[in-house]
């Protein structure tokens, strides 16, 4: 995977302590962005899926991992590094500007190692202020029993 930035413990990129990975590349471009930095899919490093396994269950205490900018859906390896997140007993939060039928037509079946997934295009002339999510056109979506709706943190 293209790999720009991690954290190995955090709270501020999704419910409870997570692992955060932020993948390199985007050809969307967000007007906007947070991460323009980002976009270049040359920028980063290649760090391989066993090696970010061994880093995430390495990481005590964390409940997840969050996978962000660039633009996680054109990692072609993302559904074998979720699956295996998954596989430690940890859930997914995944952010992306492709939208949810975008997803599945482009990566068949990687939505189903994902516990929530914020999609959408950012748009910045539609700021939000919902915990995680950054524009008010952009989706949670709760895609697996780990997490629910009326949880007061997704408020």
């Amino acid at each position: 995977m293209r790999v720009a930035h991690r954290v190995a413990d955090t709270d501020a990129e999704g419910p409870g302590r997570r692992f955060a990975l932020w993948v390199q590349g985007c050809s969307l471009r967000c007007p906007g962005c947070c991460n323009p930095e980002l976009f270049d899919a040359a920028g980063g490093e290649d760090v391989s899926v066993d090696a970010l396994l061994a880093e995430i269950a390495s990481t005590a205490g964390i409940e997840g991992i969050s996978v962000l900018d660039g633009l996680p859906a054109e990692q072609a390896d993302l559904a074998a590094l979720c699956a295996g997140v998954r596989a430690l007993g940890l859930t997914v939060m995944l952010y992306s500007g492709y939208t949810r039928a975008e997803i599945d037509a482009r990566r068949p079946g990687l939505l189903a190692s994902v516990d929530l997934l914020v999609d959408g295009r950012f748009d910045a002339r539609q700021p939000d202020t919902r915990r995680w999510i950054g524009s008010t056109n952009q989706v949670l979506h709760f895609l697996s029993d780990a997490y629910r709706p009326d949880d007061p943190q997704f408020s």
